[in-house]
């Protein structure tokens, strides 16, 4: 019989050194989707995404292309509501939104520096010496995964 002990509140380490449970957490995600449609993910995420914006000082059309250009009554509810059922590509995309700020944050001086980074050009050869915010406002989910990895890189 093999003598278990607590490693952690998901996990058993046994005493011949293997991990239980290990296995299953490494298993591929079933098909079916996650619940990205509650109203409580959507009102952290739009208010976070809006608390960035206001930050870097976008218009209300610069935020639309960032979430993916839903219509405009649409993009004005949630703007003043702060609240919804948020589509998985909506979502993914206030995540890299999110991840871009926080890169910017660690990597510059300050926070007024990192604010300003996406307007201002940039020489580095994925963005031709124009601004990151160009790139990112190219409609894409890709365009911003771009500039994520791109900030990624430059934390190394």
């Amino acid at each position: 019989m093999d003598q278990v002990l607590a490693f952690s509140p998901l996990l058993e380490y046994s005493v011949d050194h293997s991990i239980k449970g290990l296995y299953g957490m490494l298993q591929p995600r079933p098909a079916g989707r996650l619940d990205l449609d509650s109203e409580e993910l959507g009102s952290t995420a739009l208010t976070a995404f809006f608390n960035i914006t206001q930050r870097w000082g976008l218009s209300a059309e610069e935020e639309r292309t960032l979430l993916g250009a839903p219509p405009r009554s649409t993009f004005f509810k949630w703007k003043s509501d702060r609240a919804a059922k948020l589509s998985a590509d909506t979502v993914e995309r206030i995540s890299y939104v999110m991840g871009i700020y926080k890169a910017l944050r660690i990597l510059l001086p300050t926070a007024e520096a990192a604010h300003a980074w996406i307007k201002k050009p940039n020489a580095a050869y994925a963005f031709a010496g124009k601004p990151a915010l160009e790139r990112m406002l190219g409609g894409r989910v890709v365009d911003l995964a771009d500039v994520r990895r791109y900030l990624d890189a430059e934390r190394g």
